[in-house]
């Protein structure tokens, strides 16, 4: 085997380990909302992936909590965990519909059932509703992940033109609001309406997960199989030339 042959084949071998490596990274991205934008005036629902553990420790909690702008939030039920709402004391403030409140919803609480294998993804929903004054903003929902060994707190928000933070709040940007009748149909409607929608939303994050884990996983092999084809090609005996 030549010495350009043998480089050729260290460095598919390098390249393929380094892509194999990357498979399980692309599937333990930070925790992530979709939609990512939503209108004013509206009742969204707001789904979280939860793709990884606390240092390989499975998730026991997972505790989402709300803008100062929200006032509203509902769990939509996950048959792996149990949902609890918390709420705070408000004054001088008025929900969606204009009605004012005495307490607005802080944070969402889902405990699992059991707890989620680090090595698992789940995806938590919840139905918010955003006033129409949020129109224009930038809204962070802050996570605290809560796992048998250790916690994440997810809950840092970069400034505009500086690099993402080691563990990014998942946030929202709110445009303009909703035409008339969107996201107030009857209760019946909005329960099948937006469970529709998580379901949806769950099975989007999980595609992209997967998709990039696909595709990173074939590059992985086409970049091993052209190693060994060339480590097969650099052994065969040359043929005697001729005279």
């Amino acid at each position: 085997m030549t010495r350009s042959t043998q480089k050729l084949v260290g460095l598919g071998a390098v390249a393929g380990a380094a892509l194999a490596l990357a498979l399980p990274l692309a599937a333990s991205a930070h925790v992530h909302v979709t939609p990512e934008e939503a209108a004013a005036g509206s009742s969204t629902v707001l789904t979280f992936t939860i793709g990884h553990g606390c240092d390989g420790s499975p998730t026991t909690a997972v505790r989402i909590g709300m803008p100062d702008d929200v006032v509203t939030a509902k769990p939509v039920v996950n048959a792996g965990w149990t949902a609890e709402t918390q709420t705070e004391p408000v004054d001088g403030v008025t929900d969606q519909n204009g009605e004012p409140v005495s307490e607005r919803t802080s944070a969402v609480q889902f405990t699992a059932n059991t707890p989620l294998d680090a090595e698992q993804i789940d995806t938590l929903s919840v139905q918010v509703s955003l006033p129409e004054d949020t129109a224009g903003k930038t809204l962070a929902f802050p996570v605290e992940q809560t796992c048998e060994t250790g916690a994440t707190a997810w809950d840092e928000v970069a400034e505009p033109g500086e690099d993402e933070p080691e563990h990014p709040a998942p946030v929202i940007t709110v445009g303009d609001v909703a035409e008339a009748g969107h996201g107030h149909g009857s209760a019946a409607d909005d329960t099948s309406d937006h469970a529709g929608s998580a379901e949806a939303a769950g099975a989007a994050a999980d595609d992209d997960t997967d998709m990039v884990a696909r595709i990173i996983g074939i590059a992985g092999l086409a970049v091993g199989a052209a190693g060994i084809v060339l480590a097969v090609l650099a052994r065969r005996p040359r043929a005697k030339e001729t005279k």
